[in-house]
């Protein structure tokens, strides 16, 4: 065989390797350009603002202690109330700003319907924060 004449019995294989220094190139150049660029995309005014110290001011708002008790009796704060002097409380407390919450304690034997028919007042009556008072014990 001479040297330099093509072996038609060996097939060429492609080259396989990937050129990654057009890649390397562009994404240098970006970097640079996001380097420039930073810099100028501040628009920060100066401002001299006045100095003021303050302490946090915590006010909890108001609340309402409702209790049911199992054979019906309604309290407000530790008031007895009537059914009938409900609704026109609820919406006193409900015009009141902030609004106060409504804590319902109701005795584990009170039926359900008389929790629902406080709970629906309230809601008429614009309330919105209505939550339930439970006793964290786990003896039942």
């Amino acid at each position: 065989m001479a040297i330099g004449t093509p072996n038609f019995r060996q097939h060429q294989t492609p080259v396989v390797e990937m050129n990654v220094v057009p890649l390397v190139d562009v994404m240098l150049v970006l970097l640079i350009i996001f380097i420039v660029t930073t810099p100028l995309l501040t628009h920060a005014v100066k401002v001299d603002l006045p100095k003021a110290t303050s302490s946090i001011n915590l006010t909890q708002p108001e609340h309402i202690e409702f209790g049911i008790r199992q054979n019906g009796e309604l309290f407000w704060t530790g008031e007895q109330i009537s059914l009938a002097q409900l609704p026109q409380r609820f919406v006193t407390a409900a015009a009141q700003q902030p609004q106060p919450e409504l804590h319902i304690r109701a005795d584990r034997h009170v039926e359900y319907e008389k929790v629902a028919q406080v709970m629906s007042l309230a809601a008429k009556a614009g309330l919105v924060r209505i939550g339930f008072v439970t006793d964290p014990s786990t003896s039942q």
